[in-house]
C-alpha cells in the first residue's frame, strides 16, 4: 500500500468506513494554529509538537493536587449511582470500572481542572481559538485485568460517528498514578499524525455500546499500521504521578493490558475548537450520546 493524495469534497475531507480497501491519505489541517506568546508553551516545544504530534510536561500537577485527583478517582469508583450511570464503563470480562466518561459533569473536582489554565491555556495555544469539551473520562486500567486499548486515532472515529470536520482538536492525558514501562503505559507512532488511515467497514448502529470496551470498527488495517511503524516508530510514555501528555487528534496511539500489581488511572480530556464544532457524523447514521462527543460547543470558562 502507498500514501494516496486525497481529494476532498465539499463534504467530506477524510472518508472513512465508505470503501472496500483501507488508505492512507495525507492530512488536509494545520497541526499548530497559534504562536509560542499565545500560552504557555514555548516554540521549541511548540514545533516539536508540530512535528511528532506531542508534548509532554514532566510535572504538571504538584504531589499534593495528584493526592485530591485519587481519591476522587477512588470516591467516584466506590458511588453506587456513579456505577449504574451509562457513563462508567466496566471491564470486558470483569465488573471493575474501565473509564467514567463525561467526568467533568459528574465531578466539580475535575470540573476545576479542566478550567486550569495549566490545561486549557495548553489547547488554546495549539488549536488558537477558544476551545470546548468534546470528551472527558477517567481511565483506571486496575492492576491484573486491566485490557488493552488497540492502536487507533481518535480523530477517525470522532470524524465518522461525531461529525468532527476537521483536524483541529487536542488530548490531554494526565497520570494519577506512575506510568512503568509495564502497567500499560500510552505508545504514540509520533509523526503519525499526518496521515490519515481511511478504515474498512461500516459503522452498526449504537456501535459506541460494544467500541467503549473494545473498538473493532473504525481500527487501523495491519498493514497500514507496519507501513506507520516502519516509518516513525514508537514511543513509549513514562513517568510519574502528575505528568502529562497532549496529542494531537490524529495520532496513531494505544496501549497495552495491563497484567501487574499496578492500575494505571489517568483523567483524559479532549478539547476542540470552537470553531471546529461538530455536525452530523460523517459515516454513521447518528451521533454518540452526548457524554461521548458532546454537541454543546460553550467555550471553557464562558
Amino acid at each position: 500500500m502507498s500514501i494516496i493524495e486525497s481529494h476532498p469534497t465539499i463534504d467530506d475531507s477524510y472518508p472513512t468506513r465508505k470503501c472496500a480497501e483501507p488508505a492512507l491519505l495525507y492530512r488536509q489541517d494545520p497541526v499548530v494554529y497559534g504562536a509560542p506568546e499565545d500560552g504557555p508553551v514555548d516554540a521549541a516545544t511548540l514545533h516539536s509538537f508540530e512535528t511528532n504530534g506531542f508534548l509532554s510536561v514532566d510535572e504538571l500537577l504538584r504531589p499534593d493536587e495528584v493526592e485530591d485527583y485519587r481519591a476522587e478517582l477512588r470516591r467516584l469508583s466506590a458511588d453506587p449511582a456513579v456505577r449504574r450511570d451509562e457513563r462508567t464503563i466496566t471491564e470486558r470480562e470483569s465488573d471493575e470500572v474501565r473509564s467514567i466518561f463525561e467526568v467533568h459533569k459528574i465531578s466539580e473536582v475535575f470540573a476545576e481542572l479542566v478550567r486550569d489554565p495549566r490545561v486549557v491555556g495548553r489547547a488554546r495555544q495549539i488549536l488558537g481559538s477558544e476551545v470546548y469539551v468534546h470528551q472527558s473520562r477517567v481511565n483506571y486500567k486496575p492492576g491484573f485485568t486491566g485490557k488493552d486499548f488497540y492502536w487507533h486515532s481518535d480523530f477517525e472515529t470522532w470524524h465518522a460517528e461525531d461529525g468532527m470536520p476537521r483536524m483541529r482538536a487536542v488530548s490531554i492525558s494526565i497520570a494519577l498514578t506512575e506510568n512503568f514501562v509495564h502497567n500499560g503505559a500510552l505508545m504514540i507512532m509520533p509523526g503519525s499524525h499526518k496521515t490519515f488511515v481511511s478504515a474498512v467497514g461500516e459503522t452498526p448502529d449504537d456501535h459506541y455500546k460494544d467500541s467503549l470496551k473494545r473498538q473493532q470498527i473504525g481500527t487501523p488495517d495491519p498493514n497500514s499500521l507496519s507501513i506507520l511503524a516502519d516509518k516513525h516508530g514508537i514511543e513509549l510514555f513514562t513517568g510519574p504521578a502528575g505528568s502529562a501528555t497532549m496529542f494531537d487528534c490524529n495520532c496513531m496511539h494505544g496501549s497495552n493490558g495491563n497484567i501487574t500489581p499496578f492500575p494505571r488511572s489517568n483523567i483524559f480530556i479532549v478539547f476542540n475548537s470552537v470553531d471546529n464544532a461538530c455536525t452530523e457524523p460523517f459515516s454513521a447514521a447518528a451521533p454518540r450520546p452526548t457524554f461521548i462527543g458532546a454537541r454543546d460547543f460553550t467555550p471553557v470558562g464562558a
